[in-house]
């Protein structure tokens, strides 16, 4: 039976396996809104309309667009990330994302040679600590809140909360965190502490198991603190914690930083 060392070590390969991908966070070159441009995406063919609520991309077979598997020779109505099935749109070895956050709609690039893939040598992280494994009491709100953050890319934007998680740090001081919860109920916070600076992202994200029905437990794994997408390549939007979530106590637990090659 693997120990959770083991287990961690297991998740921090496949965390650098997912980072390096082909298509992964290494690989976004660009989040183009289609309500800022003009009909193009800057680098990609065809035009790109919004239409009664939807996004219409329309090209030629010589432009050499693929959605879908099937290369594309006139108008298509895209479906967004959002959606049960969402459209897969190629142009050569890249792939194109259409996302729908907020109500607009913007077009992701994703290319395995960009800069930020090429240079990437890893996922630096502290050691394995089993102090920083701490059981989590969840409160719910009577109903789902929304706070408005800044975001990475520089917009403010809401982030719905859905309660709190009490826990007792290392030291025995009792803390919280304001956490989202998912559709299958697992929950999650994004969060700083006094060992965001300089040497580390100034912003990490961390998932709790779906709390008990009965007695709203859970475990709060720091050890598995991971760095947002943007910590990878920049135009992804990344939610800034909201308030009350910088702890006042330094967690040397979890992912730190990416690394690069000089």
């Amino acid at each position: 039976m693997s120990s959770s060392l083991d287990d961690w070590k297991h998740w921090r390969d496949a965390r650098v396996v997912a980072a390096r991908a082909p298509h992964g966070p290494l690989s976004l070159t660009g989040t183009h809104w289609l309500s800022e441009l003009r009909g193009g995406v800057p680098g990609v063919p065809g035009r790109w309309e919004q239409v009664d609520g939807c996004v219409v991309l329309t090209a030629a077979r010589h432009d050499g667009l693929e959605v879908n598997a099937t290369a594309l020779d006139g108008p298509v109505r895209l479906c967004p990330d959002t959606a049960p099935t969402p459209s897969t749109i190629t142009h050569g070895g890249r792939r194109l994302v259409l996302i729908l956050r907020g109500g607009e709609y913007a077009v992701r690039i994703y290319d395995p040679a960009s800069p930020a893939r090429t240079s990437f040598a890893g996922i630096d992280a502290d050691p394995y600590d089993a102090a920083w494994v701490r059981p989590a009491h969840f409160t719910p709100y009577e109903s789902t809140r929304t706070v408005t953050v800044p975001n990475a890319d520089g917009r403010e934007r809401g982030l719905a909360l859905a309660g709190t998680v009490a826990f007792t740090d290392p030291s025995g001081v009792d803390r919280t965190l304001n956490v989202s919860r998912s559709e299958d109920g697992s929950l999650s916070a994004v969060f700083a502490d006094e060992s965001s600076g300089p040497q580390s992202f100034p912003f990490r994200f961390v998932s709790l198991p779906a709390p008990g029905e009965g007695d709203g437990m859970t475990v709060l794994d720091f050890n598995r603190a991971h760095l947002p997408p943007c910590a990878f390549a920049d135009h992804f939007l990344c939610p800034f914690p909201p308030p009350g979530n910088r702890l006042a106590v330094a967690v040397l637990a979890g992912e730190t930083r990416v690394l690069r090659h000089r």
